[in-house]
Parts: C-alpha cells; sequence; structure tokens
C-alpha cells in the first residue's frame, strides 16, 4: 500500500520539524550549563578576593621624607620670596658654567653625544641614498649612458659617506677626551652618562 503524496509530504514535514525542535532544545541545554559554569567561577572569585589577604604597601621616593638640607631650602623659599627664586637661577647658571660641577659636565656631554647621534643619522641617509644611486634605472638613456660611464651621482655619494664617517669619529675621540678630560678634573666619572 502506497501512501499518496500528501500524506509522505506531511510525514516528512513533521520529522523536519521534529528534528529542528530538538537540534534547539539540545543548543539550548548545552549553552546554559556554560553560562551558569561562568557565572559560578565569577562568583567563586569575588569570594577568594574577599578572604585573600591584602596586599603590602610598598614603598617608592615620593613616600620617603625629603633630606634635611632639601627641606630647609625649601622653607626658606616662601620666607625669601622673589630673591630665593632668582638666587637659585643664579646659582644654576654658575654651576653651568663652574668646570668642577657636575652640571656643566653633563651638559658639555649631553652636547657631545648629540652631535654624534645627529652625525651618525646624517651618515644613515647618505648611505640609502647611495643604495638606491646604484640600483638606479634612469628612463633618459642619455643620462643613465652618461652615469654609467661617469659614476658621478655615485662617486659624489661616496666622497660624502667618508667625509662623514671622519666627521664621526672625530666627534667619537672629541668625546674620549671629554671624557679623559673629567677625569683629570676630579669630576665624577658618572656625570659623562
Amino acid at each position: 500500500m502506497r501512501l499518496p503524496l500528501i500524506g509522505r509530504m506531511a510525514a516528512l514535514f513533521a520529522f523536519v520539524a521534529l528534528t529542528a525542535g530538538l537540534a534547539y532544545s539540545q543548543q539550548d541545554t548545552s549553552q546554559q550549563p556554560t553560562t551558569d559554569a561562568v557565572a559560578e567561577a565569577a562568583r567563586k572569585t569575588r569570594e577568594e578576593q574577599k578572604t585573600a589577604p591584602k596586599a603590602k604597601k610598598v614603598f617608592t621616593n615620593d613616600d620617603m621624607p625629603a633630606p634635611a638640607s632639601e627641606t630647609t631650602a625649601k622653607a626658606a623659599e616662601p620666607a625669601a620670596g622673589g630673591q630665593a627664586e632668582t638666587s637659585t637661577a643664579e646659582s644654576k647658571e654658575n654651576a653651568e658654567n663652574n668646570p668642577k660641577s657636575e652640571a656643566y659636565w653633563r651638559k658639555r656631554f649631553e652636547k657631545q653625544r648629540e652631535k654624534i647621534s645627529n652625525a651618525e643619522q646624517e651618515l644613515d641617509v647618505l648611505q640609502r641614498e647611495l643604495n638606491k644611486d646604484q640600483v638606479q634605472y634612469y628612463n633618459d638613456p642619455q643620462k643613465a649612458m652618461q652615469q654609467q660611464y661617469s659614476r658621478s651621482d655615485i662617486n659624489e655619494k661616496t666622497a660624502k659617506i667618508d667625509a662623514k664617517k671622519k666627521e664621526l669619529e672625530a666627534l667619537k675621540q672629541q668625546l674620549s677626551d671629554m671624557e679623559d678630560e673629567l677625569r683629570k678634573a676630579g669630576g665624577d666619572p658618572g656625570w659623562a652618562r
């Protein structure tokens, strides 16, 4: 006995609906324990934090009391008014010009290191330009033949690089000489840093 076409379609429809309903219910039950487990873990962590011992205080320089010399200098500033500010500025300027002071040496070393850094950056740029010129392609055949024959662009950049390398070596030698000069003046070697 054969079922009519409508009966078969109804049976198929019922089967698909039942399967979809079961899949949906399984999906809901599989997600619910996960969210409950996450919530439970969060509750447990909060309770552990409540019972955990408090973190110990870490002391920094801001927590430490200032030495007596700084305290008295700060106390004297408001009493003197504007005179204390000008004398402080003058003493700083004098310290930067006094060859036996730390500020003088630190300023000199900082300027020298800045010169060295600038020279290194310029050398790097020149080196990049030379590398670019060595693989340069000229659209103009006349210019390409001229550069292939004379290599004036490359020779010019190479000369500039050599000059910059010599300048950099001289600056580094000056830095070394300054360190010797600092040692001879009786300064702290840490001032060179």
